[in-house]
């Protein structure tokens, strides 16, 4: 199994989620779920000052099986984006974690992470889906 990185909170839908020194908060998809979507060849990005709400698609990467929207955990404004995806969308199957950061929120609500899965209840989750 896949590494999960203990400062992260996810969604069940494979959405995690960092808060940062500044506050904001930085959104990408798991690696459990770029494994199940396969080699990413496009990633739809938010636009800088969208407004987006907690669990409503804002954004879509798609692979060669399919295309799969991606989930804000948090609602805010997107304060920014991953550009670099446009030109390299498999960036986030070699780091779904890292340099595969899909876009940032500033959030209107922070203790809207608390609701979100640790690393270890989203291992949980992850693990029963493979039974």
């Amino acid at each position: 199994m896949n590494e999960i990185p203990g400062d992260l909170k996810f969604l069940k839908s494979h959405e995690w989620a960092r808060k940062e020194d500044d506050g904001r908060v930085t959104i990408g998809i798991s690696d459990h779920a770029q494994g199940l979507l396969g080699d990413l060849v496009y990633v739809e990005l938010p636009g800088v000052g969208d407004e987006v709400k907690a669990g409503t698609a804002c954004a879509v990467v798609e692979s060669v099986k399919a295309a799969s929207d991606v989930y804000s955990p948090v609602s805010g404004k997107v304060v920014a984006v991953n550009e670099a995806l446009a030109d390299k969308p498999e960036t986030i199957n070699e780091d779904a974690f890292g340099e595969g950061w899909i876009f940032a929120v500033q959030p209107d609500d922070a203790a809207e992470l608390d609701e979100m899965l640790g690393p270890d209840e989203y291992a949980a989750e992850i693990e029963g889906e493979e039974h």
